[in-house]
């Protein structure tokens, strides 16, 4: 299918690359990109010319992938999966330190950020913005967290959300893609549900300098740099990749049943409306769970549609981290 980032070294020989580099996951969409990568593979290399490609072997394989590239040289670094691969090459390109350009060929399961960015879920249309001259500066969040009792630490380019989004993880990772990505995020988020746990949050949140505490009783708690979640949820139809906020969103039920029926409003952007929901902004943002029956292994972060530890969180905006064609 291709090589690993160390067999296409012993290729590349200390050499710089001054071309594209695309880090490929296989098992995106449910397996969907492997399968289809010979007939991808001839209609991206007529349209980008000369490139790498390599592929993902784990979670968070794509992170040292794009590090490792973009040190190499590459020039552009491109994510051909999902909203999680598109997050790991943009931690990687960051951990890098160079100025390496990212960009996206949106083959997952959500779909999420490419919306945001107002690319069509078109194969024509990722690489004409992959080959065009506009690029964009995107914000990137910084995240500190509970892993089993130690800190553990990542970037985010999406939505890191405390609450349901974890499990809701957990279960798509195992579901269906027979009828979807929407459905498969429908199902689990059910499933979720039924398990999930009221927490009670205290967030210190600080704008422009000013820090504020709020205590919200939620189930789900959204820090939102991106627009869509849970693949085409509306969860922060306000927020803006490039201007430098967050924008923190609250469903306001406190039973599962309002919850269900509020959360289905989230497709259209409609759920702010709806009593009890809370919309913050802030550039950093702590938040801790004051009700330990609420805590793991129910109340877990989802990162950018990855579940990745709990709560407390401290989420810091790095302002026009990294530059992406779109």
């Amino acid at each position: 299918m291709g090589k690993t980032l160390e067999e296409r070294a012993t290729t590349w020989g200390g050499a710089k690359l001054h071309h594209p580099l695309l880090i490929v996951n296989p098992k995106s969409g449910g397996g969907k990109t492997g399968r289809a990568w010979p007939e991808l593979s001839k209609v991206i290399a007529a349209k980008l010319g000369e490139h790498e490609v390599v592929f993902t072997e784990r979670a968070g394989h794509g992170i040292e992938l794009a590090r490792e590239g973009a040190k190499e040289g590459a020039t552009l670094v491109v994510a051909v999966g999902g909203d999680g691969t598109f997050s790991e090459i943009v931690s990687g390109v960051i951990e890098s330190g160079t100025s390496a350009e990212v960009g996206i060929i949106g083959q997952g399961t959500g779909g999420d950020f490419r919306r945001t960015l107002g690319l069509d879920h078109r194969l024509d249309a990722y690489l004409t913005a992959l080959t065009g001259d506009k690029t964009r500066k995107l914000d990137v969040g910084k995240v500190t967290f509970d892993d089993n009792g130690k800190e553990g630490a990542r970037y985010f380019v999406n939505i890191v959300s405390a609450g349901m989004g974890g499990l809701v993880d957990r279960y798509v990772a195992t579901a269906s893609r027979a009828l979807g990505g929407a459905a498969a995020y429908f199902g689990a988020s059910l499933k979720a549900l039924l398990r999930a746990e009221l927490g009670h949050v205290r967030a210190e949140i600080t704008h422009e300098g000013k820090t504020e505490t709020h205590r919200i009783r939620t189930f789900m708690l959204a820090i939102c740099n991106g627009q869509y979640f849970g693949s085409g949820m509306h969860v922060a139809p306000m927020a803006d990749p490039g201007d430098g906020v967050f924008e923190i969103v609250s469903l306001g039920p406190t039973n599962k049943v309002a919850f269900a029926l509020t959360s289905s409003a989230i497709y259209k952007g409609d759920h702010l409306k709806q009593p009890g929901a809370m919309h913050l902004r802030g550039d950093k943002i702590t938040l801790t769970l004051d009700n330990e029956r609420a805590a793991k292994p129910h109340f877990l972060l989802d990162l950018d549609g990855e579940a990745v530890g709990g709560l407390p969180m401290t989420v810091e905006m790095m302002k026009g981290a990294v530059t992406v064609r779109a």
